[in-house]
């Protein structure tokens, strides 16, 4: 006869499997666009011999994500508790034992960056700064988190870490462009401060807000909402040195682009957003479509060659070999 546990060992278990975020596991899709990325330098990656890497690249990135949030749940529950939502959680609500948790938290994070250096180098040191940006966003007395506008810049460098974790899971012997990784980096501040604005709404008390976070007793609406138009054109003018460098098909993205950031802070402006949880966006459903149908050109674009652009333009193409070309030269 089988073993079967008792319910109470589940039931102890898993508010240990809740901080842990499995549920967050889906922010990093923004490895993908540091795969695209080298897909489109290498064609040849096209393979199925990097399917192994990339499930290997996935597994460890989630583990470490997972001990930055198991970490940050222990550490953010005496300030968790002034919020009229998040004092429900595990840690502040006393169902998880701190000593186990931060055990889990080491597990994790040594299982990940050993498997993060069982795939290469570049990778493994990559996923060491995915791991170390997190100590330094939430651990005193450096503890980012709690200043106002550097909360946002470190916490959002997670995306263009993401994206190197992404590009390094298959390419070992370059960099991605920098103009790409600081607006992957600006884009993802946008959305950081997006989601700080909505929070700043919801609590809708200076005093509480400021218990909840410190950085909160600097910023105001008004702040925050100049801080997201800054990111947002950060974001734009770098991108536009990316396009124009290396891939001019893109300018027909702009207006797409354009269109989703704006279609964010609408979803981010709504009473209660859904932008502060965003692993509850996919509520969202026009939203949800908008970003499909997006990605998609992005991706036909990406891999295109439109060789009147060039011309029209006057900007000479780099030499990358594209899967298709739409009209001759």
């Amino acid at each position: 006869m089988l073993f079967t546990p008792p319910s109470n060992f589940f039931r102890a278990l898993w508010p240990y499997v809740q901080i842990a975020r499995i549920d967050h596991w889906f922010k990093n899709v923004f490895m993908v666009l540091g795969v695209v990325l080298a897909l489109f330098y290498e064609l040849e990656l096209f393979a199925w011999k990097s399917i192994v890497p990339l499930l290997i690249a996935i597994t460890s990135t989630c583990l470490i994500a997972s001990s930055n949030y198991v970490m940050n749940e222990v550490l953010d529950a005496p300030y968790d508790r002034l919020h009229p939502v998040k004092k429900n959680r595990p840690v502040p609500s006393g169902m998880v034992e701190t000593g186990w948790a931060w055990v889990e938290c080491f597990l994790l994070g040594a299982s990940g960056i050993v498997l993060a250096f069982s795939l290469n180098g570049y990778f493994g040191t990559t996923a060491l700064l995915f791991l170390v940006s997190g100590l330094i966003y939430n651990i005193p007395p450096i503890r980012t988190k709690d200043l106002p506008f550097l909360d946002v810049l470190t916490e959002s460098l997670n995306n263009p870490i993401r994206l190197l974790l992404g590009w390094f899971a298959l390419v070992t012997d370059s960099i991605p462009p920098l103009s790409l990784v600081l607006a992957y980096w600006m884009v993802g501040a946008f959305f950081m401060a997006t989601k700080r604005f909505a929070e700043f709404r919801r609590i809708d008390d200076p005093i509480r807000a400021r218990g909840y976070r410190k950085s909160f007793g600097y910023y105001t609406e008004n702040r925050l909402l100049l801080s997201m138009f800054f990111y947002a054109m950060a974001c734009s003018f770098v991108s536009g040195i990316f396009l124009v460098r290396y891939h001019m098909e893109l300018i027909l993205f702009v207006p797409i682009g354009a269109g989703f950031l704006t279609y964010y802070l609408k979803v981010g402006l709504l009473n209660d957003s859904p932008v502060q949880n965003p692993e509850k966006l996919y509520k969202e459903g026009g939203f949800v479509v908008y970003v499909g149908l997006s990605t998609l050109l992005f991706l036909l674009l990406m891999f295109s060659d439109i060789p009147f652009l060039y011309e029209l333009f006057n900007v000479n193409p780099a030499i990358i070999s594209p899967l298709w070309t739409l009209g001759g030269k």
